[in-house]
C-alpha cells in the first residue's frame, strides 16, 4: 500500500524474479525486482516503505508476503516470508478461518531435497510407530497386545514447576500471567523455552513425556497447547544407548547410535539440514542412566551441537540429583522438575487405567467387578494417606490399580511390599490363573533377574548387551539347575523377556528392564544377600545409587540394616563433602526400616536434626524425600531466616500428607512472599475444607491468591470471600458468578478457561486490574468498557482476540500489558485519555503491530519491550515512535531489542531509566556498547541482573550513569 501526494492510501504492484535457493538457511525467500527501485527518501526510510505485507502471487497462487529491504542491494532486493510460514502460523490460520476462507497447498518448485522430504515422511512413520504407545502394569501383562496403550489414550498431562526464584505480579512475564511457583504442562515446556532441563524422581513420566513430544510433533496433529511444536522433527536420544555407542555421536550418525533400522538408507545430510534450518526438536533422555564420569562429555557434546546448530528445541531429561542446578545454566537452559500427582490427577489415573482394563476385559462380571474396584480405589487413595502418599507418580499409580484388582480389592501396605506383590504377579500369578504353563517357577527367575540387575548397576548401566545377558545366565546355570529344564541359556533368557513382563529389548541386541526401578529393587536384593554393605556405602554418595541402599534396607534383616546405617553415618562424619547427601540418605532410608535397632534409629535421627533446618530448595527436597517421619523434626518459624522458613514449608508440602497440615498451619503468619506463595499454590495438594480451614483461612486476605478450583473460589465465598485472586482453569459463566462473594473482586485473573466468553453479567463492579491468559472463547473487549475502576490489563495467549478494538473505550486505565501478536491492529486503538502510564509489548505483540501510533498515546512514561519470542527480528517497525515519544522516561529491553536500538543511529531525548533482561552472562559483550552514551544520552539509571565484576566494567564504561544490580524486575518497573 502506497499513499497519494495528498496522504490518502493507494495500491501499487510491480514485477518481479522469485529466488528461492537465495536466503535458505534464513527461512526466506528472495524477490529481485525487475524496476528500478523507487526514489531515495530524505528521511532515510526505505524508499520501499508502505510495502510491508504486500502479497506476493505467482500466477493465482499466493507464495508470501514482503518482509524486509536488506542492506547492501541498493533496494533492489526485497525479501519474502513464505506462505509455508504464514501457514505454520497459529493466529494466521485462526484468522483465515474466521473469515471462511479456504485454503489448498501446493508446492511450487520446493526447494528443499525431494529425497530428504520422502525420507523425513518415513522416518515420522517410524517415530509414530516406535513411540506410539505406552506399557501399562497390570493390563493383562501376560499379553502385550492388551499391555500396550495407544499414548494418545494413555497419556496423562503431568506439571512441571520452575525451581528458580518465584515470580509473581511483578515477575519477569507479566501482569499475574505465571503461578508464583510457575507451574505449567510439562508437555509446554517448550512452548516458552527453546532449551529445558526437565528433572523427575523414578516414575515420574519423564520418558513418556518424551514420546509424547517426539509424536505429537511427528503427527503434526498438534492441537492449540503444541502449536510450538509445528514442523519440528523430533530426534530421540536416549542416553544410556549412545554411551554404549562409543563416542558420542555427530548427527549424522544419530540414528545408527540408537540402532534405528533406518539409518542404512537415511540421505547424506539430511539430519544436517534439519538442525541448520532450526527444525530440529532435540530429546536428549536420562543423564541420570549413564555415570558420572559420562555426564561431563555429553555436557561438552551438547555445548558443541548447540553452538554449531542453535536455535532449535532441546529437552534433557534427568532425576533430581544427579546433575548440579546449573548445569546446563550457562547454556540458557530453563531448569523445570516434574510434580508429583495431585489428587485429581491420580482420580484421573485410576479413572484411565480401568477404563482400559475394561476395554481388554470380554468377561461382564469381571467388567462390573473392575468398575467396582475402581470406586473403592479411589476412595482409598483419599482416605488412607501411606496409599496416598505411594500413588505420586504414574509407575507406581499403575502398579497400586493392577494389584488393586489382582488381589481382589485389597492391597499390600508399603513400598516393599507393593513391589514383591508386583513382581510375583508379573512372574507367575498371571499364568497360572490364565491356565498357561509355568515352566520357571517365580524363586528362580527372581535369581536369574537380580544377577542382571546387579550386574548393570555395579557397571554403570541401564542396558546390556543380549551376549552379555546370555553369557551371565550361562555362568548361573550350575547354581540353579531347574533352570536347565528351559533349555540353552538363551532359551532362558528368551522366555524371562517374553514371559516376565519386566525385561525388555528397547533396540536391536540390547536388553534393559522395563523400569529403573524395577532393576534398582531387584539389584538391590542381590546386595544384600552377596553382603556387598561396604560397596554400596562406597557408592552411596553417587545418585545411582540412592535409590538401590534404600531398597536394600528393605531387603535386609534388622542386624543388616543396622550395619547399613551405621556405615552410612560413619562415612558422613568422615567424608564432608558428601555428610548431608549420606546423612539425609540414612534418614530415608528409615522409612524402609520396618524393625531397628532402637539405638541406630536415634543416631540416624540425631545426625538428621542437624541438617535441620534446611536452607535451600535442594536441602528441602532432598529432606522431604525421608518422609513423614521428617515432619516431627521440622521447628516452627521462630528464629528462623525468610530463605530457612521458606524451605521448611517446602519441605512440608512435598510430604504431602495429612499430618504435614499442622506444620504448615504453624507457618501462615510469616510474612515472606515466598512463604505464602507456597502456602497458597501447595492448596491443591491437601484436602480443599481442611487446608482451607487450617491455613489458607488465617493467610494475609489483601494478598494474591492462585486458585487451580472453582471449588477453592467456593469455600473463599464460605468464609466471606477474597479481593485478589486468579482462577486456573475452566468454569462457566455462571459458577463462577455464584462462587464470587459480595460486591466482587478487586483483581481478578482467568486463565485457561475454555468457556467464559463475555463479561457483561459478572460481578466486577469493583475490578480495578484484569489478567486474561489463554481464554480463547473471548472474541473482544467491548464488554470492559462498562468497567469504570479498571486500572490494568494483561491480555496474554488469548487467541480469540484478532484486534485491539475496546480498548480504546477504557479512559480509566493505567497498566497495559499486550503479551501476544495482535493482528490488523496498531497502537493507535490504545485509549488515549492521557491517564495511560506503563505499556508492555512482549509475545509478538511489537511485531503485529509495528509500534504505529505509540506515539499518540499521551503522557505515557514507561514501556518495556521484549523482542527474545518475536520469532523474527527485523519486520519493519516504527521506531520513530519510540525514539521521539515526548513523555517516555523508562524503558525496558531485553538484548535484541537493546541492540536494534544501539546499531538505529537514533538518539532519545527524555530517557532517563532503562532496565536490561540478561539471558546469558556474556550477553552485553556481544553488544556495540561503545554507542551506549550517544542512543541514550539522558539515562542517568542502569539496571538489570548484572554480576559484580560486570557491574564494575559498565561503571567504568558510563561513569555519569548509576548501576545496580535487579533480578527479576517488575513489569511496569522499567
Amino acid at each position: 500500500m502506497q499513499r497519494s501526494p495528498h496522504g490518502e492510501l493507494d495500491t501499487e504492484q510491480f514485477v518481479g524474479t522469485l529466488k528461492p535457493g537465495a536466503k535458505i538457511l534464513s527461512g526466506r525467500y528472495v524477490l529481485d525486482s525487475s524496476h528500478n527501485p523507487p526514489t531515495e527518501r530524505t528521511d532515510k526510510k526505505s524508499p520501499w516503505a508502505g510495502f510491508s505485507g504486500a502479497v506476493v502471487f505467482k500466477q493465482d497462487a499466493m507464495i508470501g508476503v514482503i518482509a524486509h529491504d536488506p542492506s547492501g542491494w541498493q533496494h533492489g532486493r526485497l525479501e519474502v516470508t513464505s506462505t509455508g510460514v504464514l501457514e505454520a502460523d497459529l493466529k494466521f490460520r485462526e484468522i483465515l478461518e474466521r473469515a471462511g476462507v479456504q485454503i489448498s497447498v501446493v508446492h511450487l518448485n520446493d526447494t528443499r531435497n525431494p529425497e530428504f522430504t520422502a525420507f523425513e515422511r518415513r522416518y515420522q512413520g517410524y517415530v509414530i510407530s516406535k513411540y506410539g504407545t505406552l506399557t501399562i502394569f497390570g493390563i493383562d501383562l501376560s499379553d502385550r497386545t492388551n499391555a500396550e496403550w495407544p499414548l494418545d489414550a494413555a497419556y496423562l498431562s503431568l506439571e512441571a514447576l520452575a525451581t528458580d526464584e518465584s515470580v509473581g505480579r511483578d515477575g519477569t512475564d507479566g501482569l499475574a500471567t505465571r503461578n508464583p511457583i510457575q507451574v505449567q504442562p510439562a508437555d509446554q515446556a517448550l512452548a516458552g523455552h527453546h532449551r529445558v532441563l526437565l528433572r523427575g524422581v523414578a516414575g515420574s513420566g519423564k520418558t513418556t513425556l518424551v514420546q509424547w513430544l517426539a509424536v505429537s510433533a511427528a503427527k503434526q496433529q498438534l492441537g492449540e497447547n503444541l502449536h510450538h511444536l509445528y514442523s519440528r522433527v523430533p530426534i530421540v536420544l536416549p542416553l544410556r544407548t549412545l554411551i554404549r555407542y562409543g563416542e558420542l555421536p555427530g548427527p549424522s550418525d544419530f540414528l545408527a547410535a540408537v540402532r534405528n533400522p533406518l539409518a542404512g538408507i537415511q540421505p547424506k545430510g539430511w539430519i544436517e539440514s534439519i538442525l541448520s534450518h532450526k527444525r530440529g526438536l532435540m530429546l536428549i533422555d536420562g543423564i541420570d542412566e549413564i555415570s558420572e564420569r559420562d555426564r561431563e562429555r555429553v555436557r561438552e557434546w551438547l555445548r558443541d551441537l548447540m553452538l554449531v546448530f542453535p536455535q532449535n528445541m532441546w529437552l534433557v531429561t534427568s532425576r533430581p540429583s544427579a546433575v548440579t542446578d546449573d548445569w546446563l545454566a550457562t547454556e540458557g537452559f530453563v531448569e523445570l522438575t516434574l510434580s508429583a500427582m495431585g489428587r485429581n490427577d491420580i482420580a484421573a489415573f485410576i479413572e484411565r487405567w480401568h477404563a482400559a482394563a475394561i476395554a481388554a476385559c470380554q468377561d461382564e462380571e469381571e467388567i462390573n467387578r473392575l468398575r467396582t474396584y475402581k470406586s473403592a480405589l479411589i476412595e482409598a487413595i483419599r482416605t488412607k494417606q501411606d496409599l496416598g502418599r505411594l500413588a505420586t507418580n504414574p509407575l507406581m499409580c499403575g502398579l497400586i490399580c493392577a494389584l488393586h484388582r489382582d488381589r481382589r480389592g485389597y492391597l499390600p501396605e508399603g513400598r516393599k511390599q507393593l513391589y514383591d506383590a508386583a513382581l510375583s504377579m508379573l512372574l507367575a500369578r498371571r499364568d497360572r490363573e490364565r491356565d498357561l504353563e509355568v515352566r520357571l517357577s517365580e524363586e528362580p527367575q527372581i535369581r536369574l533377574l537380580q544377577k542382571l540387575a546387579y550386574w548393570l548397576i555395579k557397571n554403570g548401566q541401564v542396558e546390556m548387551d543380549r551376549s552379555d545377558a546370555i553369557d551371565l545366565i550361562n555362568a548361573t546355570l550350575p547354581a540353579i539347575p531347574s533352570i536347565a529344564d528351559i533349555g540353552s541359556p538363551k532359551q532362558v533368557y528368551d522366555y524371562l523377556l517374553l514371559r516376565s513382563g519386566l525385561l525388555r529389548e528397547p533396540t536391536q541386541g540390547a536388553m534393559d528392564f522395563i523400569h529403573r526401578t524395577f532393576q534398582d529393587y531387584l539389584g538391590a536384593k542381590a546386595a544384600v544377600e552377596e553382603r556387598d554393605f561396604d560397596l554400596m556405602v562406597r557408592n552411596a554418595h553417587h545418585d545411582q545409587w540412592e535409590d538401590v541402599i534404600r531398597m536394600a534396607v528393605a531387603h535386609a534383616y534388622p542386624v543388616e540394616r543396622g550395619r547399613i546405617l551405621n556405615k552410612l553415618l560413619k562415612r558422613g562424619d568422615r567424608v564432608k563433602k558428601h555428610r548431608m547427601r549420606l546423612h539425609l540418605l540414612a534418614m530415608a532410608c528409615l522409612e524402609h526400616a520396618t524393625e531397628l535397632d532402637i539405638h541406630v534409629r536415634r543416631e540416624v535421627e540425631d545426625r538428621a536434626s542437624k541438617l535441620i533446618p534446611p536452607d535451600d530448595y535442594q536441602s528441602a527436597e532432598a529432606l522431604a524425600s525421608a518422609g513423614p517421619m521428617v515432619l516431627d523434626l521440622l521447628p516452627g518459624p521462630s528464629s528462623l531466616s525468610d530463605e530457612q522458613a521458606y524451605a521448611v514449608v517446602l519441605t512440608a508440602t512435598q510430604i504431602a500428607s495429612d499430618a504435614a497440615v499442622p506444620v504448615l498451619a504453624r507457618y501462615r503468619q510469616v510474612p515472606s512472599v515466598a512463604v505464602q506463595n507456597e502456602l497458597i499454590s501447595s492448596w491443591r495438594k491437601f484436602d480443599i475444607g481442611q487446608y482451607g480451614r487450617e491455613v489458607v483461612a488465617h493467610l494475609e486476605k489483601g494478598q494474591m491468591f492462585w486458585l487451580d478450583s472453582i471449588e477453592q473460589l467456593e469455600f473463599f465465598k464460605e468464609i466471606g470471600g477474597r479481593e485478589n485472586f486468579i482462577l486456573v482453569g475452566s468454569c462457566s459463566s455462571d459458577r463462577l458468578t455464584k462462587a464470587i462473594a459480595g460486591d466482587g473482586p478487586v483483581t481478578l485473573g482467568l486463565h485457561n478457561n475454555k468457556e467464559i466468553d463475555s463479561f457483561v453479567h459478572l460481578p466486577f463492579s469493583r475490578l480495578k486490574a484484569l489478567f486474561l491468559y489463554s481464554c480463547p472463547q473471548i472474541r473482544d473487549l467491548s464488554d470492559l468498557g462498562r468497567l469504570d475502576r479498571l486500572e490494568e490489563l494483561s491480555l496474554n495467549d488469548m487467541k480469540g482476540l484478532l484486534d485491539l478494538r475496546g480498548l480504546d473505550t477504557l479512559h480509566g486505565l493505567v497498566r497495559l500489558g499486550i503479551l501476544q501478536p495482535v493482528s490488523q491492529s496498531n497502537l493507535s486503538l490504545l485509549p488515549k485519555s492521557g491517564n495511560l502510564r506503563s505499556l508492555i509489548l512482549f509475545g509478538g505483540a511489537i511485531a503485529s503491530t509495528g509500534l504505529r501510533g505509540l506515539r499518540d498515546i499521551r503522557g505515557l512514561e514507561a514501556l518495556a519491550m521484549r523482542w527474545s519470542n518475536e520469532g523474527a527480528t527485523d519486520p519493519v517497525i516504527a521506531w520513530d515512535e519510540v525514539f521521539l515519544h515526548p513523555t517516555l522516561r523508562r524503558l525496558r529491553l531485553d538484548p535484541i531489542g537493546l541492540n536494534a536500538f544501539l546499531q538505529s543511529g537514533h538518539s532519545f531525548s527524555n530517557l532517563v531509566k532503562l532496565n536490561i533482561e540478561l539471558v546469558r552472562r556474556n550477553t552485553l559483550d556481544e553488544l556495540p556498547m561503545q554507542r551506549f552514551t550517544d542512543v541514550f544520552p539522558e539515562v542517568r539509571y542502569l539496571s538489570g541482573p548484572f554480576d559484580p565484576s560486570y557491574r564494575e566494567v559498565l561503571s567504568g564504561m558510563l561513569p555519569r550513569v548509576e548501576v545496580e544490580f535487579q533480578q527479576g524486575s517488575g513489569m511496569h518497573d522499567a
